[in-house]
């Protein structure tokens, strides 16, 4: 069968859009069949201390939440659901230690500021705020791919952005690696080796699934991030 040189590009260009997502362990897939992440790369980014712009785009975006949510609605919204039974089955208290996007959400409603950080971390807030999908983020040239999530073994130690010492892990958690440390553990905080400061200029974006979230949700999520992010960060996704 003949295949006209468009078809072919098309063909191309398909492989080329198609998401991809971090690879799982078989066991933590076992207990979590329907979890995924999905991943985006970024390169040519321009991370900036502050931007005046993305400060007034915050404003607009914590009016669009206030109009948006109550509080008491938070609870039982089938995101938030999902990923607060994800937690507790994780062992992870989600009312103390909740589920990002929930938490940036509440801030706003709580009137407090959402933190400010860096130009990427700022916008990745807003668009996890837009979507209700936790995202975190890499600098790709600290990290050592491919990235694996998996579970725990017990004793490993991790520290996250923000901690003075590392925590030793009860073993069971879901933690993400690279090819020598962890860089996460899943799906809440961040290592602080491969933060993503102003002198980043590749990233990699994870958008944070649960049970019960659908990949065309991460996709959506990743959709409009990537938007938001370029806009104020500049670069191209890849």
């Amino acid at each position: 069968m003949k295949i006209e040189l468009g078809t072919w590009q098309r063909l191309i260009q398909l492989k080329i859009m198609m998401p991809e997502y971090i690879d799982i362990a078989t066991p933590l897939q076992d207990r979590f069949p329907n979890l995924a992440a999905q991943i985006t790369r970024f390169r040519y980014v321009d991370i900036q201390k502050k931007n005046p712009d993305l400060e007034e785009f915050k404003k607009q975006v914590v009016r669009e939440i206030k109009a948006e949510w109550n509080p008491d609605d938070l609870r039982e919204h089938p995101i938030f659901r999902a990923y607060r039974d994800f937690f507790w089955d994780l062992d992870i208290d989600p009312t103390k230690t909740r589920p990002a996007a929930e938490a940036l959400i509440r801030r706003v409603l709580r009137n407090r500021k959402i933190p400010q950080i860096n130009t990427w971390v700022d916008s990745y807030n807003l668009a996890s705020m837009k979507t209700a999908i936790p995202i975190a983020s890499f600098d790709i040239d600290l990290l050592h791919e491919p990235l694996k999530m998996r579970e725990a073994r017990k004793g490993e130690e991790f520290l996250g952005i923000g901690m003075d010492e590392p925590v030793t892990l009860s073993g069971g958690e879901a933690v993400i690696e690279d090819g020598n440390r962890l860089v996460a553990i899943y799906p809440y905080r961040d290592a602080d080796y491969s933060k993503v400061t102003i002198k980043t200029d590749k990233v990699l974006m994870l958008m944070c699934g649960a049970p019960g979230i659908k990949k065309n949700d991460l996709n959506q999520a990743s959709q409009i991030s990537s938007e938001i992010i370029t806009k104020f960060c500049g670069g191209e996704a890849y």
